[in-house]
Parts: C-alpha cells; sequence; structure tokens
C-alpha cells in the first residue's frame, strides 16, 4: 500500500470531486438551470411591482377626487348625469 496505494487514493479523490462537480448538487448544469430560473423570476417581478404600483396610483386616485370615479362609471357603465343625453358615434366602413 505504500507509494502506489496514496497516489491511487489521491486520483480516486479527485474523481469523486470531479464527479460532483459534473452531477452534483452543487453541480455546473444545475447551477446554470438556478441561474436562469432566476433572472425569469426577476423579470416577472419587475412586471409584479409595475402593475402593483398602477393599482396603487389607482387607488390614490380613487380615495382622493370624484373625477376618476365619475370617468369609471361613465366609460365601464355608461352612466350619464341627470339632464345629459348619452350620444355614440361610429365611422361606417368605406
Amino acid at each position: 500500500m505504500g507509494r502506489r496505494g496514496v497516489p491511487l487514493i489521491l486520483l480516486v479523490l479527485l474523481g469523486i470531486l470531479h464527479a460532483q462537480l459534473w452531477f452534483g448538487r452543487g453541480s455546473v448544469p444545475n447551477v446554470a438551470r438556478l441561474q436562469s430560473r432566476l433572472q425569469a423570476q426577476t423579470e416577472h417581478n419587475a412586471a409584479a411591482q409595475l402593475a402593483n404600483e398602477r393599482l396603487a396610483s389607482e387607488v390614490r386616485d380613487l380615495k382622493e377626487g370624484l373625477e376618476m370615479v365619475e370617468e369609471k362609471a361613465r366609460s365601464e357603465l355608461g352612466m350619464v348625469k341627470p339632464n345629459e343625453m348619452f350620444v355614440q358615434i361610429t365611422q361606417r366602413a368605406p
């Protein structure tokens, strides 16, 4: 086991470490896959943050003034004020 055993043990250990590098939990392909998922999640979070900010702005507008409420009621519900007539103009296709 003397002189020939030590290099053999070192080679086996090197093989195990190399296998762990390519096939184990922290392997190169696994890290690349996790980085890709992280990038996708970061993009999704940025889009969600933008949507949250837009909704927060709309909520703030609804709390502060009735103009936004009136605009929503007119555009989405078709409501009109008393003594007001709703007129819709459409263009004919040529």
